[in-house]
Protein backbone atom coordinates (compact mmCIF):
# COMPACT_ATOMS: atom_id res chain seq x y z
CA UNK A 1 0.00 0.00 0.00
CA UNK A 2 1.90 3.11 -1.26
CA UNK A 3 1.26 6.84 0.49
CA UNK A 4 0.55 9.78 -0.50
CA UNK A 5 3.74 11.75 0.16
CA UNK A 6 4.52 14.48 2.73
CA UNK A 7 4.47 18.24 1.61
CA UNK A 8 7.34 19.95 1.37
CA UNK A 9 8.63 21.92 4.42
CA UNK A 10 7.92 26.02 4.58
CA UNK A 11 11.23 27.75 3.95
CA UNK A 12 12.45 31.70 4.38
CA UNK A 13 15.18 33.50 2.52
CA UNK A 14 17.86 34.05 5.77
CA UNK A 15 20.29 36.99 5.97
CA UNK A 16 23.86 35.85 6.99
CA UNK A 17 26.45 38.94 6.64
CA UNK A 18 26.11 39.83 2.54
CA UNK A 19 24.75 37.09 1.74
CA UNK A 20 20.93 35.56 2.08
CA UNK A 21 19.99 31.62 1.83
CA UNK A 22 16.93 29.71 1.66
CA UNK A 23 16.47 27.43 4.40
CA UNK A 24 13.70 25.07 5.18
CA UNK A 25 12.79 23.97 8.97
CA UNK A 26 9.26 22.35 10.12
CA UNK A 27 7.62 24.28 12.16
CA UNK A 28 8.50 22.54 15.38
CA UNK A 29 11.83 22.69 17.09
CA UNK A 30 12.03 20.37 19.47
CA UNK A 31 15.04 17.98 19.21
CA UNK A 32 18.90 18.51 18.58
CA UNK A 33 19.48 21.16 16.07
CA UNK A 34 20.79 19.37 12.20
CA UNK A 35 21.36 20.80 9.10
CA UNK A 36 21.21 19.33 5.94
CA UNK A 37 23.17 20.23 2.68
CA UNK A 38 22.15 19.08 -0.73
CA UNK A 39 23.86 17.96 -3.77
CA UNK A 40 25.16 19.25 -7.46
CA UNK A 41 21.55 20.61 -8.91
CA UNK A 42 19.81 19.37 -6.00
CA UNK A 43 17.49 21.74 -3.40
CA UNK A 44 16.19 21.26 0.39
CA UNK A 45 13.31 19.31 -1.32
CA UNK A 46 15.71 16.30 -1.16
CA UNK A 47 15.40 16.22 2.40
CA UNK A 48 11.88 16.38 2.93
CA UNK A 49 10.62 13.12 3.77
CA UNK A 50 14.34 12.39 5.92
CA UNK A 51 13.74 15.15 8.06
CA UNK A 52 10.20 13.99 8.86
CA UNK A 53 11.45 10.34 10.13
CA UNK A 54 14.17 12.10 11.92
CA UNK A 55 11.74 14.30 14.28
CA UNK A 56 11.32 14.86 16.98
CA UNK A 57 15.02 13.09 17.83
CA UNK A 58 16.53 16.24 15.50
CA UNK A 59 15.05 19.88 14.44
CA UNK A 60 16.65 19.65 11.04
CA UNK A 61 16.87 22.72 9.03
CA UNK A 62 17.95 22.03 4.89
CA UNK A 63 19.73 24.86 3.08
CA UNK A 64 19.39 25.87 -0.43
CA UNK A 65 23.47 26.21 -1.70
CA UNK A 66 23.92 29.21 -3.35
CA UNK A 67 22.74 29.61 -6.90
CA UNK A 68 20.61 26.91 -6.67
CA UNK A 69 17.06 26.42 -4.89
CA UNK A 70 15.52 29.35 -4.30
CA UNK A 71 18.81 30.95 -3.14
CA UNK A 72 20.16 34.01 -5.11
CA UNK A 73 23.88 33.32 -5.98
CA UNK A 74 26.52 34.38 -3.33
CA UNK A 75 28.00 38.08 -3.99
CA UNK A 76 30.77 36.93 -4.93
CA UNK A 77 29.76 34.48 -7.83
CA UNK A 78 32.04 32.16 -6.06
CA UNK A 79 31.17 28.21 -6.04
CA UNK A 80 34.79 26.83 -4.77
CA UNK A 81 34.57 24.33 -2.40
CA UNK A 82 35.95 26.73 0.49
CA UNK A 83 33.37 29.58 -0.96
CA UNK A 84 30.51 27.09 -0.06
CA UNK A 85 31.63 25.50 3.33
CA UNK A 86 31.35 29.22 4.41
CA UNK A 87 28.32 30.00 3.67
CA UNK A 88 27.06 26.96 5.66
CA UNK A 89 29.60 27.39 8.13
CA UNK A 90 28.16 31.22 8.57
CA UNK A 91 24.82 30.06 8.83
CA UNK A 92 25.15 27.68 11.60
CA UNK A 93 27.09 30.08 13.42
CA UNK A 94 24.21 32.23 13.11
CA UNK A 95 21.98 29.72 14.84
CA UNK A 96 24.58 29.62 17.62
CA UNK A 97 24.70 25.79 18.43
CA UNK A 98 26.79 23.05 17.24
CA UNK A 99 24.47 21.15 14.85
CA UNK A 100 24.19 17.58 13.55
CA UNK A 101 25.55 18.07 9.77
CA UNK A 102 23.84 15.96 7.34
CA UNK A 103 24.54 16.25 3.89
CA UNK A 104 24.90 14.20 0.28
CA UNK A 105 27.14 13.98 -2.56
CA UNK A 106 28.58 17.79 -3.45
CA UNK A 107 27.08 18.85 -0.13
CA UNK A 108 28.98 16.19 1.80
CA UNK A 109 31.99 17.26 0.20
CA UNK A 110 31.59 20.76 1.55
CA UNK A 111 30.30 19.42 5.15
CA UNK A 112 33.73 17.64 4.87
CA UNK A 113 35.32 21.03 4.55
CA UNK A 114 33.49 22.90 7.62
CA UNK A 115 33.53 19.59 9.84
CA UNK A 116 37.62 19.98 9.31
CA UNK A 117 37.96 22.90 9.55
CA UNK A 118 35.33 24.30 12.20
CA UNK A 119 35.01 21.47 14.96
CA UNK A 120 33.31 23.29 16.84
CA UNK A 121 30.31 23.97 14.97
CA UNK A 122 29.60 20.08 13.84
CA UNK A 123 27.99 17.57 16.79
CA UNK A 124 27.98 14.88 14.43
CA UNK A 125 28.69 14.60 10.55
CA UNK A 126 26.58 12.11 7.66
CA UNK A 127 28.09 12.06 4.29
CA UNK A 128 25.39 10.88 1.85
CA UNK A 129 27.84 9.65 -1.19
CA UNK A 130 30.24 12.36 -0.41
CA UNK A 131 31.96 13.36 -3.98
CA UNK A 132 35.54 13.14 -2.61
CA UNK A 133 37.97 12.08 -5.22
CA UNK A 134 38.09 8.75 -7.07
CA UNK A 135 41.53 7.66 -8.19
CA UNK A 136 39.22 4.99 -10.50
CA UNK A 137 38.33 7.06 -13.38
CA UNK A 138 35.02 6.94 -14.46
CA UNK A 139 32.27 7.84 -17.01
CA UNK A 140 31.21 11.24 -14.77
CA UNK A 141 34.79 12.09 -13.81
CA UNK A 142 35.63 12.36 -17.86
CA UNK A 143 31.98 14.10 -18.29
CA UNK A 144 32.74 17.10 -15.20
CA UNK A 145 35.90 17.29 -17.12
CA UNK A 146 34.34 18.65 -20.32
CA UNK A 147 31.87 20.56 -18.92
CA UNK A 148 34.42 22.78 -16.80
CA UNK A 149 36.38 23.63 -20.10
CA UNK A 150 35.65 27.52 -20.95
CA UNK A 151 32.73 27.88 -23.59
CA UNK A 152 32.67 23.71 -24.23
CA UNK A 153 30.63 23.55 -21.06
CA UNK A 154 27.55 26.32 -21.48
CA UNK A 155 27.51 25.60 -25.00
CA UNK A 156 26.71 21.55 -23.79
CA UNK A 157 24.85 22.71 -21.05
CA UNK A 158 22.26 24.67 -23.78
CA UNK A 159 21.74 21.37 -25.64
CA UNK A 160 20.53 19.67 -22.74
CA UNK A 161 18.45 22.43 -21.98
CA UNK A 162 16.57 22.18 -25.14
CA UNK A 163 15.28 18.95 -23.93
CA UNK A 164 11.59 19.06 -21.62
CA UNK A 165 11.77 19.55 -18.34
CA UNK A 166 10.10 16.44 -17.43
CA UNK A 167 13.05 14.49 -20.35
CA UNK A 168 15.80 16.05 -17.89
CA UNK A 169 14.04 15.39 -14.72
CA UNK A 170 13.14 11.69 -15.48
CA UNK A 171 17.46 11.44 -16.66
CA UNK A 172 18.30 12.40 -13.24
CA UNK A 173 15.72 9.97 -11.67
CA UNK A 174 17.39 7.40 -13.64
CA UNK A 175 20.53 8.14 -13.32
CA UNK A 176 20.22 8.32 -9.10
CA UNK A 177 17.70 6.13 -7.94
CA UNK A 178 18.83 2.18 -8.27
CA UNK A 179 15.05 2.09 -8.45
CA UNK A 180 13.03 5.09 -10.70
CA UNK A 181 10.01 3.60 -9.39
CA UNK A 182 10.40 4.61 -5.96
CA UNK A 183 10.36 8.11 -6.79
CA UNK A 184 6.98 9.81 -5.84
CA UNK A 185 5.39 10.53 -8.71
CA UNK A 186 3.73 13.03 -6.86
CA UNK A 187 6.72 15.09 -6.88
CA UNK A 188 7.83 14.13 -10.64
CA UNK A 189 5.25 17.84 -11.40
CA UNK A 190 7.06 20.09 -8.64
CA UNK A 191 10.48 19.35 -9.90
CA UNK A 192 9.15 19.52 -13.37
CA UNK A 193 7.84 23.19 -12.37
CA UNK A 194 11.12 23.39 -10.83
CA UNK A 195 13.45 23.18 -13.54
CA UNK A 196 11.19 25.08 -15.81
CA UNK A 197 11.38 27.88 -13.59
CA UNK A 198 15.53 26.95 -13.29
CA UNK A 199 15.53 27.42 -16.71
CA UNK A 200 14.77 31.38 -16.69
CA UNK A 201 16.98 32.54 -13.69
CA UNK A 202 20.18 33.96 -15.36
CA UNK A 203 22.50 32.46 -12.89
CA UNK A 204 21.50 28.30 -13.20
CA UNK A 205 23.79 27.69 -15.81
CA UNK A 206 26.83 30.27 -13.94
CA UNK A 207 25.79 27.90 -11.15
CA UNK A 208 25.88 24.63 -12.21
CA UNK A 209 28.95 25.42 -14.15
CA UNK A 210 30.86 26.78 -10.89
CA UNK A 211 30.17 23.79 -8.77
CA UNK A 212 31.03 20.98 -11.57
CA UNK A 213 34.67 22.97 -12.08
CA UNK A 214 34.96 23.08 -8.47
CA UNK A 215 34.32 19.14 -8.09
CA UNK A 216 36.38 18.75 -11.11
CA UNK A 217 39.24 20.42 -9.56
CA UNK A 218 38.73 18.61 -6.76
CA UNK A 219 38.80 15.21 -8.05
CA UNK A 220 42.35 15.85 -9.62
CA UNK A 221 43.60 17.88 -6.93
CA UNK A 222 46.29 16.39 -4.93
CA UNK A 223 48.38 16.98 -1.98
CA UNK A 224 47.32 18.93 1.53
CA UNK A 225 44.17 20.55 0.31
CA UNK A 226 42.17 17.32 -0.76
CA UNK A 227 38.70 16.42 0.00
CA UNK A 228 40.70 13.29 2.18
CA UNK A 229 43.20 14.97 3.92
CA UNK A 230 39.92 17.16 5.12
CA UNK A 231 38.41 13.72 6.15
CA UNK A 232 41.24 12.49 8.23
CA UNK A 233 41.23 15.58 10.24
CA UNK A 234 37.65 15.38 10.99
CA UNK A 235 37.08 14.35 14.87
CA UNK A 236 32.99 13.96 15.18
CA UNK A 237 31.33 10.45 15.03
CA UNK A 238 30.81 10.09 11.50
CA UNK A 239 28.28 8.45 9.00
CA UNK A 240 29.14 7.51 5.36
CA UNK A 241 26.70 6.05 3.74
CA UNK A 242 27.36 4.63 0.35
CA UNK A 243 24.57 2.98 -2.29
CA UNK A 244 25.32 -0.37 -3.81
CA UNK A 245 23.70 0.92 -6.99
CA UNK A 246 25.40 4.12 -7.46
CA UNK A 247 26.22 5.44 -11.42
CA UNK A 248 28.01 8.75 -9.80
CA UNK A 249 29.50 8.09 -6.53
CA UNK A 250 32.14 4.56 -6.56
CA UNK A 251 30.15 2.41 -3.63
CA UNK A 252 33.82 0.96 -3.68
CA UNK A 253 35.01 3.69 -1.72
CA UNK A 254 33.90 3.15 1.58
CA UNK A 255 36.92 1.53 2.00
CA UNK A 256 38.90 4.31 1.85
CA UNK A 257 36.26 6.20 3.72
CA UNK A 258 36.77 3.41 6.78
CA UNK A 259 40.76 4.42 6.54
CA UNK A 260 40.18 8.43 5.90
CA UNK A 261 37.49 9.04 8.89
CA UNK A 262 38.96 8.09 12.00
CA UNK A 263 35.61 8.27 14.17
CA UNK A 264 33.05 6.47 11.90
CA UNK A 265 30.62 4.03 10.94
CA UNK A 266 30.74 3.57 7.04
CA UNK A 267 27.35 1.73 5.75
CA UNK A 268 26.58 0.23 1.67
CA UNK A 269 22.83 0.27 1.46
CA UNK A 270 21.89 -2.92 -1.13
CA UNK A 271 19.42 -2.10 -3.82
CA UNK A 272 20.20 2.17 -3.70
CA UNK A 273 22.01 4.65 -5.59
CA UNK A 274 22.94 7.69 -5.35
CA UNK A 275 20.39 9.63 -3.52
CA UNK A 276 19.63 7.13 -0.54
CA UNK A 277 18.16 9.37 1.89
CA UNK A 278 15.51 9.88 -0.50
CA UNK A 279 15.14 5.93 -2.42
CA UNK A 280 15.38 4.64 1.12
CA UNK A 281 14.92 7.50 3.81
CA UNK A 282 13.64 4.94 6.58
CA UNK A 283 16.58 3.06 6.34
CA UNK A 284 19.15 6.32 6.57
CA UNK A 285 17.04 7.43 9.18
CA UNK A 286 17.72 4.20 10.97
CA UNK A 287 21.46 4.87 10.58
CA UNK A 288 21.55 8.22 11.62
CA UNK A 289 19.51 7.35 14.79
CA UNK A 290 22.33 4.22 15.36
CA UNK A 291 25.17 6.77 15.35
CA UNK A 292 23.25 9.16 17.67
CA UNK A 293 22.49 6.70 20.44
CA UNK A 294 26.20 5.24 20.26
CA UNK A 295 27.15 9.07 20.92
CA UNK A 296 24.79 9.97 23.11
CA UNK A 297 26.19 6.37 25.12
CA UNK A 298 29.53 7.25 24.77
CA UNK A 299 28.86 11.07 25.84
CA UNK A 300 27.17 9.37 29.70
CA UNK A 301 30.33 6.88 30.08
CA UNK A 302 33.12 9.21 29.36
CA UNK A 303 31.42 12.65 30.18
CA UNK A 304 34.82 14.85 30.13
CA UNK A 305 35.43 13.55 26.71
CA UNK A 306 34.49 15.41 23.68
CA UNK A 307 30.62 13.56 22.70
CA UNK A 308 30.72 15.49 19.00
Amino acid sequence: MTHEPIPHWPGELVRIGDQQVYVRSTPDKTGEPALCVHGLAGSSRNWTDLIDLLRPRLACDALDLPGFGDSPPRPDRRYSIAALAQTVAALIESREQRVHLIASSLGGTVAVKVAAARPDLVRTLTLISPALPDPRPHLDQVHFAVLSLPGVGPRLLRKYDVLPPRNRVADVITTCFSDPARFPVERFATEVAELARRDTLDHATAALIGTIRTLTADFFRKGRHTGWRDAARITAPTLVIYGSDDRVVDPRLAGRAAHAFANSRIVVLPRTGHLAHMEHPEQVAAEITIMLDATAQRAREFPLAPAG
